[in-house]
This record gives C-alpha cells, structure tokens and sequence, in this order.
C-alpha cells in the first residue's frame, strides 16, 4: 500500500470537533441540522398517535415535547456522553413496541378517544422509563465497554454499514410519495453538493466552493417547498386521493392548527405511567437495538468530526447517557425512544463540519420551537417527501463512513472479504425475511402464545445493523481467531495500540475530555 493511501484516522474537515465555525455560519448550520432532524421527529408521532386516539393537537403536543427532550438529550449528550458532535433524536426502533401497545385489546374498551390517549401514552412511558435502565447499567457499570471491546474495524464496519443502510426503506420509497417534490429536491441536492462545489473550483478557485456544499440543505428546501406550496395553491392536488394530498400539499399536516402558541412541556404531562411485563419487555428489546445502532452512529460520528476514533470507556459513557435520554422520554411522554440521529451524523459528512458547537446551537433551535410551537409547526409542515430526498444523501453518507473503516484491515484476505459481506448480505436479508413473512401472514416466523417474546425477536431480527453486528462479532472472534496474521488482518492491532485505553493517544484527552476536569474523577467510566 503506497503512502498516498495510508490508513488514516481522521478525516480533512473544515472544522473538527474543537474548531468552531465563526458565530453566523454555526447558527446556520445548527438551524440545518435542526430541520434535518425534524423528519424523523414528524413522521414517528405522525404514525403512532393516530393510532392511540389522538388527533392534531395531540400529534402537534407530542412533536414540541418531543423536539424538547431531544434539546435536552443532545446537550446531556454533548457535554457528559461522548461529547461527539450527536443529535439525540427519535428512533425508529420503538416504532415496533409502541404500537404493540397501543394496539392492545385492553385499550380497545375506551370509547373516548382522548381517554384512550392518554391509557396508552402512560404505558408507553412506563415501559420507556423502566427499559432505561439496559443502557444505564450497561453504559455506567462497564458493561457495555467490555462489550465494545470486541468490535475490530472488520466487526465495525457492517455495523456502522447497515446503520445507514439499513434505513433504505426511508429513502426513495418516501421521496416518491410525492415524485414531483421529491425528485428536484434530490436534484437540486446532488447540484449543490457535487457539482457546483467542484466546478467552482475548477473554474474559478477560492473558498467560495464551501458555501453551496455547506449549505445544500438549506438551500435546496429553499427553493422545493415554496415551489410545493405554489403546486398547492394552483389546485394541482385538488381532485387527486387523500393520501397523495397528505404527502404532496403543505397544508395537510394539522400541525400549525394543533399547536399551541406556547408551551412547556413538563415531566407525567398525561398523567401517572404504568406498566405491564409483557411491554417492559418488548421496550427493553428496543432499547437494545438502539444502543447497537448508536454504537456505530458513535464511531461514524467520530471520523466525520475528525476525530481519534473513540475508546470503548467513551463508547460506554454514551451508552449510559443515552439510556438517561430514554428515561427523559419516559418522564416527559414522547412516545418513542431515542437514539442517535443518523441524518444528523451523514449532515457532518456532507457540511465536513464536525463542531460540538454547531450541534449545542442545533439543541438551543430545538428548546426554543418546542415551547414556541405555532412557530415550530411551521417548519414542522415541510412535506416529508423533501425529507425523504435528504435522508438519500444523508443515509449514504453514514453508510459510507462503515466502508472506510476497512482502510485498516487486509481486503487481499479471503476471511476479510467473508467476514465483510457476509453480515451485511444477512443483516438485510433476514430484516427483509421477517417483513415479507410479516406482511404475507400478519405475524413474524416466531408464533408462539407469548405475544411479548415473539415481538422481541421480531424488533431484533428486522434490525440489519443488529444482526449484522451479531454475526459480524461472532465470526470475528471465533473464526480463525487463531491464525497469526487475524489480528492484523481485521484491523485490531491498529485501534488496540492507539485507542483502546484512554490514555494510550494524548489526541484523546483534547476530543473527549468531560468538562471541569471531571475527567481525572471518572477516568475510563
């Protein structure tokens, strides 16, 4: 391997972690990543509290609370997790063990809607609120960091793959809910990332190439949503089905109407949560699958903000953390969980702006219009289809933070090659299985008369980037584990001597120092 292509551990990027952009352009940037994670923030409430009896209002109330906790979480995050530049938002995970609540026969005697909301949003909570404590311990008692301990790069990298990958679903098919919208969105995305960029450099030079490719997503929402809300008032969509009207039109949301001016989302806002076995349960699986998926948004997270790659005690801070957001949704009644917002990680990549700063700023957007929420409500307006476009860009870059990391591992070995493909080939395979069998026969291949450990394998196993993670660590430490060269042909050696403790790179200490000097009190916690 020639120099001009030697392993690296950092990426170039404009700003790193420490590096702070000057103060207009990191409110810009934060306000970006503010409206990336917004996505994701609508179209889980938007699915999950019809279905509990809520309508507008409610759907509106749960979006500012959940914008709210998210605030918090990410600055939690940022300042005593990980410190990686992370938004801490909504997970897809819990979609899956929400509505098996919801959809429960004991709720099913409630004939008025509102009370039946609130039976099924205290459940939820109580379930979210007592599956924390998997993160908690794992993260705050070592466990999670001896299990990080056995991810090489060769193991890393189908996980951090399907992280991104595994979200294809919320891609293209979404964006073609609304083709007409969705198509110049990506469009206008791909110009102002790719190409203009580098034409500007090619012809005329300068650091002007940043400002289109920093601020693609801002400027292509720019242009697509007033040219969606022209579609609406044309009458473009007046005599097509409800379903494109609710995709396409920029007043079908309900959300400005069911918003309230001002709000302050508070701790049991719907009352006393409760719980039953069978949902903790299904909960904690959830919970699980998204620490794995955080895990690896973790490590993408590191390389786009340039920096060292972070050691497994850094892993583990975050793992705890993290199950201290799950907990805050639980009190405050978001109805989901929380993760790490991939669109948020592939955004680094996209801005190559990995400032802690910018992401603080993005938390500062999220407080503000979740208290303001007339305000909120209208960003939170913007057609899903558009977010849809972004998540294609966005996706494919936390996708291909996964593929770098085999930079460290031998590629001319046939175990490497298995050990890549393998998992990712799997991880997509089964989570396809299981969603095919799903749809065909109204349950998962695991039918048994425990309807609660049947949805726990389910949510597992429809999780690619978990069961790649599985196969990938199991294969990777069993599998000619032996051999001479296994240790330096997956990768190890290279984040064993440099990273693995704390204090074996000096670079570590700068990244991922706690505040105050907290660091020398909880050195490897």
């Amino acid at each position: 391997m020639g120099d001009s292509f030697k392993p690296l551990e950092q990426l170039e990027v404009d700003y790193c972690l420490k590096s702070n952009p000057p103060w207009p352009a990191a409110i810009v940037l934060g306000f970006q990543h503010y409206i990336v994670m917004l996505g994701t923030t609508v179209i889980i409430p938007s699915i999950i509290v019809p279905l509990m009896g809520g309508g507008n209002k409610e759907k509106a109330e749960v979006i500012q609370t959940s914008l709210f906790v998210a605030g918090l979480n990410t600055l939690l995050q940022t300042w005593f997790g990980t410190r990686l530049p992370v938004v801490i938002g909504s997970s897809y995970a819990f979609i899956a063990p929400a509505l098996y609540i919801v959809l429960s026969d004991r709720y099913s005697v409630y004939v008025d809607p509102q009370e039946r909301f609130e039976k099924s949003m205290r459940a939820i909570q109580g379930g979210l609120m007592i599956a924390s404590i998997i993160p908690i311990l794992a993260g705050f008692f070592g466990i999670w960091r001896i299990i990080v301990r056995l991810l090489s790069p060769l193991a890393a990298a189908p996980l951090v793959t399907l992280v991104g990958l595994g979200l294809y679903a919320h891609g293209f098919p979404q964006l073609a809910e609304c083709i007409e919208i969705g198509l110049p969105e990506l469009i206008l995305l791909l110009i102002f990332s790719q190409y203009i960029p580098h034409w500007i450099k090619t012809k005329k030079g300068g650091a002007f190439e940043r400002f289109f490719e920093r601020y693609a997503v801002l400027l292509s929402i720019a242009i697509i949503w007033p040219f969606a809300a022209l579609l609406t008032a044309s009458g473009a969509y007046k005599n097509t089905s409800p379903t494109t009207q609710l995709s396409c039109r920029v007043d079908r949301s309900g959300l400005v109407s069911g918003a309230a001016w001002v709000s302050f989302p508070y701790p049991w806002q719907w009352g006393t949560p409760t719980a039953e076995g069978g949902d903790v349960f299904v909960m904690m699986a959830a919970a699980l699958v998204a620490l794995i998926e955080s895990t690896g948004a973790y490590i993408a997270a590191a390389r786009f903000a340039g920096c060292t790659h972070p050691p497994p005690s850094i892993i583990g801070r975050g793992a705890g953390w993290l199950g201290v957001s799950l907990l805050l949704d639980g009190l405050f009644g978001t109805a989901t969980g929380s993760t790490v917002s991939v669109e948020n990680v592939g955004l680094l990549a996209l801005t190559r702006t990995g400032s802690r700063r910018v992401i603080q700023i993005s938390a500062g957007f999220m407080l503000f219009f979740a208290v303001f929420g007339k305000f909120g409500a209208v960003l939170a307006s913007i057609p899903l289809p558009i977010f849809g476009a972004l998540y294609c860009i966005l996706f494919a870059y936390m996708t291909s933070a996964g593929l770098s990391l085999l930079q460290y591992c031998n590629l001319n070995s046939f175990r490497t090659k298995f050990l890549v493909a393998y998992p990712i080939f799997m991880g997509l395979s089964v989570a396809f299985y299981y969603y095919t069998y799903i749809e065909t026969s109204g349950h998962g291949p695991v039918h048994t008369h425990a309807h609660w450990f049947n949805k726990i394998v389910e949510i597992i196993f429809t999780s690619p980037a978990t069961v790649a993670a599985l196969i990938a660590v199991f294969l990777d430490t069993t599998a000619g584990r032996n051999h001479p060269d296994t240790r330096k042909d997956s990768g190890r050696l290279w984040w064993e001597n440099k990273f693995w403790d704390f204090n074996k790179d000096p670079r570590t200490e700068e990244f991922y120092a706690l505040p105050g000097g907290l660091t020398k009190h909880f050195p490897s916690v």
